[in-house]
Parts: C-alpha cells; structure tokens; sequence
C-alpha cells in the first residue's frame, strides 16, 4: 500500500508551501488519517480553517477536491446518486417505438445503467481514479437520520445502488468532515473518524498568518493587528472575529493607508471584524481612548 506521506514534519512543509500554517497537533492528524485510512472529523469555531485545511491537503497532493456542502434536507439523491428520470423516459418512448416486442426485464436492465446515472459528490469520490480529497463541509447541518447516508462510504469506501449492485472504491480518499459544533454529531459517526479542533490561533500564529496570508503587510502593522483581534475575542460578544475576518481587516487597512492603528482607526473599520451591533458597541467601548489602544498594540 502505498502513503501519501512520509513524515509529520513534512505534511507541516507541504502545507506551509500552500500558505496553510498548520501546528504539530494538524500535521499529525493529518498523517494519521492517510496512514489509518480513516476520516478527520474537524470541529471548531467558524472561520478557523477547517474547509481551507482540505482544500489546502487537496493542493499540496495534486488531489482532486469533492465538495459535499452539507445543509437541512440534504438526501441521498443530491449525496450519492439519482437516476436520469428524464433521460429514462426518453429511452423507453423511443425503445417501444422502434420495437414493441422488447420486455420490461429487457428495457430495465437498460435504463437502469451507468449511463442513466447522475453521480453525486460522495459516489463521486469513491468511483474517481485519481486521488481524491472528499470535503463534507458543515456536517452538522444535517439531520440525525441523514448521517447514516454517510455511514456505509465512511466504514467500507463503497456504496451500494440496488439496481447496479455494491460499487466499491477503487482508490481510498482522505476525507474531511467540518462541524461548527451546532448540535452532536452521532456516536456512529465519531467512532469511524480521527477527531481534531481547531480554535482561534494564538497570538504568535495569528501575526503570522497575517504576515504570510496578506502581501505587502509591514511586520509592525501585522502584529498591531493580531493584538487587537486578540483584545477583541476577550470580549463578550455574539460572536468573535474568524481568521478570514482578521485578513479582511489587514487588507482593509492596507487600502486605506494605515500604518498605525489608533482608536479612531479601530472604530471606523471594526464593521469588518464584528457583524453584530452589539459585538461593535462593546468593541467601540474597548477602544474609547488612544491610551488603552495604545497599551494594546505595544504590549
């Protein structure tokens, strides 16, 4: 059998390579899950990484990436597979009037073929030839019941379609489940993958991410930044500014010219980290004098 990896240390260069700054903890899970052909389930705050990891796994490996975005209602007919009805009904009409002796069994077997059938992201994943990295993006959106639709792939890699038969995969995808945590996932579904968590970075991972993630940015505005976004999330708020928040901050004050971020500063551009009234009032407060803010980005 072959691996995809050969060490930890280098699923963590690789990554880096494809601008993914991953700590031990991700590149040894990682590892793992090639090793032991078993899924990552990812949990974590939103805005933390967890999709971009797999994307980031996908590029590093020349893997294709499989999307499943997870949602309410989501079945079996847009997860795994459905038949072409139209497509069908097309082949009978024209198969009973070219030859009205043609039976049932006969026609069935012939509707009911590969290429009546329209392949959804999991089968998809499973029937590829070439490496494949499955992202199942926001699986807790989906009902308790759904999950079992995801139980057969994740345990044995193949999906059974009772008019075809069982298909199994012909190569072992590494797949990644995300969860942001908003309600239990099943015991089922836990047992069959590797856990990881990823939460907000520390303040050192932050600055570099910011520092690797936006061009141009000066070190010093980069770290004023990552103190701040760090000062904020100590808040009580709805809900705290994501990584993808913070970059979208830098890069807001890059555009605007700023070299140093003041109170003033802060509160006319904090619309981009926080999304809730209240979270922006309290954050204002925080920033009410050039004293405080000053400590902030100096500490």
């Amino acid at each position: 059998m072959s691996y995809r990896f050969n060490e930890v240390n280098k699923v963590k260069e690789d990554l880096r390579s494809v601008d993914y700054l991953a700590d031990d903890g991700i590149a040894g899970i990682v590892y793992l899950a090639d090793r032991l052909q078993k899924p990552i389930l990812v949990e974590g705050p939103a805005g933390t990484g967890k999709t971009q990891l797999a994307k980031s796994v996908a590029e590093m490996t020349g893997s294709r990436l499989i999307r499943l975005q997870c949602y309410e209602g989501l079945d079996e007919s847009k997860a795994l597979y459905e038949w072409n009805y139209k497509k069908q009904l097309l082949r009978i009409q024209a198969e009973r009037n070219s030859d009205e002796s043609n039976s049932w069994e006969d026609l069935e077997d012939n509707i009911f073929s590969d290429e009546f059938l329209l392949t959804r992201p999991l089968l998809e994943a499973i029937r590829s030839d070439d490496p494949v990295v499955l992202l199942i993006d926001e699986v807790d959106r989906v009902e308790i019941e759904t999950e079992a639709l995801l139980l057969e792939i994740l345990s044995d890699y193949q999906v059974s379609i009772p008019e075809l038969g069982t298909i199994e995969a012909k190569q072992i995808p590494l797949v990644f489940l995300t969860s942001n945590n908003t309600r239990e996932l099943s015991e089922a579904l836990k047992r069959r993958c590797l856990f990881l968590h990823i939460d907000y970075p520390e303040l050192e991972r932050e600055r570099e991410i910011i520092l690797t993630k936006v061009p141009d940015i000066e070190e010093n505005l980069g770290d004023q930044i990552a103190r701040v976004v760090r000062t904020v999330r100590q808040l009580e708020l709805k809900k705290a500014p994501s990584v993808s928040e913070t970059l979208d901050w830098a890069r807001t004050l890059i555009h605007l010219g700023v070299e140093h971020i003041d109170a003033q500063t802060a509160t006319d551009t904090v619309n981009i980290l926080l999304k809730y009234r209240s979270d922006i009032d309290k954050a204002i407060k925080e920033f009410s004098s050039d004293e405080d803010l000053n400590s902030v980005v100096s500490n």
